[in-house]
């Protein structure tokens, strides 16, 4: 195969120095994560990071102090310009799963995907699968907390459910990364490896981009089935920009969003409606948000930390909306729902929200999908839709 990835190095914008065969590199020996911006693939690992991101937004905090004694160590051990990656879990107070890398390869968004498609073969045949509520069960949830709101004890939610499955031989990583990244071409992939088994998937949410002092987010929330049938697909795409139950539930998102960056923003520019973003089996509603840090000292993962969780993944209040999934949801998120992403040592990164995606380990795999929740939710509707974002992983398996 052609030698076609170059790595380049961010310190001075030139181009690097290396090229690397395809067929070199496996991005399911490390991190990996692709996007648009900077798509990245990681070897070995010098310094762990498990100090939990519940104070990640303040600069003098223990989480940062975390962050600076890796970059510090990483510097010592001779990496000129350390990189940090990993996933912080849904629940910040929950350790993190991050790692400063022994090598890192900064790649092109097509080589980075030439690299993850790779792997050709088939995947093992599932043996079983159970969902983690059932549906009269994750029905009856969302009763719970559309009552809760109309108790006036919250604005908005986020309820999720679980699909556990059980394979007849072990799962290969490769393969099932592969396919993820094939069906879903337009998305942020990632792979973080982790004491057993890997985070895999295909965020269409990116929360939280830096570069320099300038920031971005894209967050989503409102979205509905794509059709097949090109005119059925724009009629549901258009009735989802008119939808006052969608429309109420991104503004929370953005609203929610745009009171936490104004305090540490110089500038702050946050459209008044959303826009339509597709993926392969959803439409969303989508509001690009751009702005400026005050302070020169704020980190990509300082900022990711801020907004994490936005009441896209949450709800608002945060604090009692998080309180309610814990009450309500039968299982820890963990890693779900969390963000997935980088951070490099001059303060530039990439954090994605840790959606259309699951964990794998040997011949187990947990599927993860969540829906928001507003007073106007129907039980019914939620539970099909958290179906339809399942059907992301399960079309890789080859299942509908």
């Amino acid at each position: 195969m052609d030698t076609v990835l170059k790595t380049f190095d961010f310190a001075d914008g030139q181009q690097d120095l290396e090229s690397v065969n395809v067929a070199e590199l496996s991005p399911t020996s490390g991190f990996f994560f692709t996007s648009p911006y900077r798509s990245l693939s990681t070897e070995g690992c010098l310094v762990k990071i498990s100090e939990p991101a519940a104070d990640g937004d303040v600069m003098g905090g223990k989480f940062q102090q975390a962050i600076e004694a890796a970059f510090s160590d990483a510097r010592a051990a001779g990496i000129k310009h350390p990189v940090l990656c990993g996933a912080i879990p849904f629940d910040k107070r929950q350790p993190s799963a991050l790692f400063v890398p022994q090598k890192t390869r900064w790649l092109a968004r097509d080589a980075a995907m030439s690299v993850a498609t790779q792997a050709e073969s088939s995947l093992p045949e599932i043996l079983t699968k159970n969902e983690l509520p059932g549906q009269d069960v994750f029905m009856q949830m969302v009763s719970d907390a559309v009552q809760a709101m109309n108790d006036g004890k919250l604005d908005k939610t986020v309820l999720s459910r679980l699909l556990e499955i059980k394979t007849c031989e072990p799962v290969a990583r490769p393969v099932l990364l592969s396919r993820v990244v094939s069906q879903n071409p337009n998305g942020y992939h990632f792979h973080v490896p982790l004491e057993k088994g890997a985070l895999i998937g295909a965020s269409p949410e990116l929360l939280l981009r830096k570069h320099g002092n300038k920031f971005h987010s894209n967050p989503l929330a409102g979205s509905t089935r794509r059709e097949s049938h090109p005119k059925k697909d724009r009629e549901v795409s258009r009735a989802l920009l008119e939808s006052g139950k969608d429309l109420y539930e991104h503004r929370i998102v953005t609203e929610g969003m745009g009171k936490v960056l104004k305090s540490r923003s110089r500038a702050l520019d946050i459209p008044s409606s959303p826009e339509l973003l597709s993926t392969a089996t959803l439409w969303h509603l989508s509001t690009p948000i751009n702005g400026e840090v005050q302070d020169a000292q704020e980190n990509a993962l300082s900022l990711a930390c801020l907004l994490h969780p936005t009441p896209a993944l949450c709800g608002t209040p945060t604090l009692v909306a998080r309180d309610l999934i814990e009450q309500l949801e039968p299982f820890d998120r963990g890693l779900f729902g969390g963000i997935v992403g980088w951070c490099d040592d001059r303060g530039n990164g990439e954090w994605v929200v840790t959606i259309r995606c699951g964990t794998v380990s040997d011949d187990r795999v947990r599927l993860f999908a969540g829906a928001g929740i507003v007073p106007d939710s129907s039980p019914e509707s939620e539970w099909r839709e958290t179906g339809v974002k399942l059907n992301t992983m399960l079309r890789a398996f080859g299942l509908n």
